[in-house]
């Protein structure tokens, strides 16, 4: 007899496989279009942004 269990284990093992599959090719076409829009360009396309200074908190207030 199967251990249902284990079939859940493999259904979230699935679902999050394929999340982060989706994930991936989501970062992967934002990455494409920000080298698309900066090209031609000196610097490198970043899909993150740094964390903001202290002068940014400061001059924000």
């Amino acid at each position: 007899m199967a251990n249902p269990a284990a079939d859940d284990d493999k259904k979230t093992t699935d679902k999050a496989r394929k999340d982060k599959t989706r994930k991936d090719k989501e970062l992967d076409r934002e990455l494409d279009q920000a080298l698309q829009d900066s090209f031609p360009g000196s610097d490198p396309a970043s899909v993150t942004q740094p964390a903001p200074s202290k002068e940014d908190a400061s001059s924000s207030s």
